[in-house]
């Protein structure tokens, strides 16, 4: 199918952008796409309209150096809900996999999910027909790509546990299917490089009575409720647990309960959460991030790494 334009035509000429059947933006604020509402624009944002059109994008992209030409660096942006956009935005492509990219297809106890998907929508899904397993998934705000990037996990289940295979797209426009073992999962961590772009993922679940699974999505839902800041403008845990302890209590014990950097706090109800009260910048929250983990060195020793992806330009 010949690709056409659907941004401006004077826009992706400007650009140098290869002809997609998608869209192309430019200069989109993504402030208004993110969790934290912080962050200057994209550059260009792209949507491509399914998996072939952005195999075509890719393989045109990596095409650009023997032309002369510089590759436009990719970055891709899932449910903007753990991560710090800069203030300065995103330079070259910032990525959304949206439409054919969140499909769910269920084959017997298999269940196929595009990394567009969010990780509620599967979780409720796999309820409704009567699929256990992947419960945890209710309590992760974010898309299938992004806990497949990072192992994401909550309650004591981890994304690796039930993953039969991922697909992933190099940059060069290559799809790889991937097993467990060739993306070598630790906990919030995915050995598979940053910029291979996931696509697909199957699990295996167990049937279980659909009103099982109710109660135990309920609980999970009541736990986070009465624990974390959730209606607040926060982007999840804000530092990977530094196993066998815990972010939060680090935190706790070098007195940042609460600390703020402008409009920027550490939550009280859970102080591994940052927020953003109303009017904070980007800076203000990677600044109280870098003083919170500075204290908790001086008090502890212990060198607390981010959770939370800080991406753009300052």
């Amino acid at each position: 199918m010949p690709h056409t334009f659907d941004a401006s035509f004077d826009d992706v000429l400007r650009a140098d952008l290869p002809p997609v059947r998608g869209r192309y933006q430019l200069n989109i604020p993504l402030k208004k796409l993110t969790w934290f509402a912080v962050g200057g624009p994209a550059e260009i944002l792209f949507k491509p309209k399914d998996l072939d059109d952005l195999i075509f994008f890719l393989k045109e992209n990596a095409l650009r150096s023997a032309h002369g030409k510089e590759t436009l660096p990719i970055f891709t942006l899932g449910a903007g809900s753990n991560i710090i956009v800069r203030d300065n935005g995103i330079k070259g492509v910032t990525l959304r996999l949206t439409g054919d990219f969140s499909e769910i297809q269920i084959r017997d106890n298999i269940v196929e999910v595009g990394s567009g998907c969010l990780d509620r929508t599967l979780a409720l899904t796999c309820q409704s027909h009567g699929l256990g397993g992947l419960e945890f998934f209710i309590g992760i705000p974010g898309t299938i790509g992004g806990a497949l990037a990072m192992n994401a996990g909550a309650y004591g289940s981890e994304t690796k546990d039930r993953l039969l295979w991922a697909e992933a797209i190099a940059p060069d426009g290559t799809l790889h299917r991937l097993s467990p073992d060739d993306m070598e999962f630790r906990y919030r961590h995915c050995s598979i490089p940053k910029d291979w772009i996931f696509v697909k993922a199957a699990f295996y679940t167990t049937p279980t009575p659909p009103e099982e699974i109710q109660r135990t999505l309920h609980t999970i839902l009541e736990r986070r409720q009465e624990t974390q800041p959730v209606k607040g403008r926060t982007g999840g845990s804000t530092f990977k647990n530094p196993i066998p302890q815990a972010a939060w209590e680090l935190i706790d014990q070098a007195g940042c309960r609460g600390m703020m950097v402008g409009d920027a706090m550490m939550s009280e109800k859970h102080c591994n959460f940052m927020l953003n009260l109303g009017n904070a910048s980007a800076k203000n929250l990677e600044d109280l991030g870098e003083k919170v983990r500075h204290d908790v060195l001086k008090n502890t020793g212990i060198d607390l790494v981010w959770e939370i992806l800080r991406v753009g330009e300052f």
